[in-house]
């Protein structure tokens, strides 16, 4: 098993209830990691449903999450044959945390017509690219993260101002990259209100959407994540995420509160 099924693994324990653990290596601080938070619960959604890839999946995140076991109430909803509708509820300590709802289908499976309005992202090659100091957040021990795209912030303290980021991404272990790894993919790239701030801290994430289109092929991601509107302290986050033979895979939104230091 690779570290990443490994840190998502879950076990059922009872009648649509699954238990899993929060890893150490996940957390930005204390807080364990969104993106990663979505994978466990994901990950019970592949485990309890006939379909293995979320299709889409849409989370709140109620309260923060720090490490040790989790449970996961899965609710199936609806199942058709080539989608499965279902919610799921984690819990920590008792307290419920997370909610979300997903479609789930098989991916490798889906057949229609393709139309793509947006390119990738210009970028060097993974080759020609730096990972960040390893070491400057927990997180980065588990994942490979190459800014393209606003990596002065973090080389010499510039605030670019752009509320956008570009990075190549990918497992530190070099892992494959399947469906279920794309949603902790979607939330681990740095967050856009520091090309506008700098890195000032937490930026909480409130609500999270993602929606996966293909199986990436072998090799690292590249994602890119945009902010347009910073309104009372409240931004959104747009990304887009493609594989090394330039297919889009995923695509994400998620709602975020802009806490900057007093």
């Amino acid at each position: 098993m690779s570290q990443f099924e490994q840190d998502t693994a879950v076990e059922r324990i009872a009648e649509n209830r699954w238990r899993g653990e929060f890893h150490p290596g996940v957390r930005i601080g204390t807080a364990v990691n969104g993106g990663y938070v979505l994978a466990v619960i994901g990950r019970a959604l592949q485990s309890a449903l006939p379909h293995r890839d979320p299709l889409s999946i849409n989370a709140f995140y109620l309260a923060p999450t720090g490490l040790g076991p989790v449970d996961i109430v899965i609710e199936p909803l609806q199942a058709g044959k080539g989608t499965t509708f279902a919610s799921a509820s984690l819990y920590q300590e008792g307290q419920l945390k997370v909610r979300a709802t997903a479609a789930y289908t098989d991916l490798q499976l889906l057949r229609g017509e393709d139309w793509c309005g947006a390119e990738p992202p210009s970028a060097p090659a993974f080759a020609e690219t730096r990972p960040l100091e390893r070491g400057f957040l927990e997180i980065h021990d588990r994942i490979d993260i190459r800014l393209t795209t606003g990596q002065e912030l973090f080389e010499t303290g510039k605030k670019p101002g752009t509320g956008e980021f570009v990075a190549w991404l990918r497992h530190q272990d070099g892992a494959a990259i399947d469906s279920v790894d794309l949603l902790m993919f979607s939330d681990i790239m740095p967050p856009p209100p520091f090309s506008l701030f700098g890195a000032f801290g937490w930026v909480p994430t409130v609500e999270l959407t993602v929606q996966c289109r293909r199986i990436p092929a072998p090799g690292p991601l590249l994602g890119r994540l945009v902010s347009r509107h910073l309104s009372s302290g409240i931004i959104e986050a747009d990304g887009d995420f493609w594989d090394s033979e330039g297919q889009l895979v995923a695509l994400s939104r998620q709602t975020m509160k802009v806490r900057l230091p007093a």
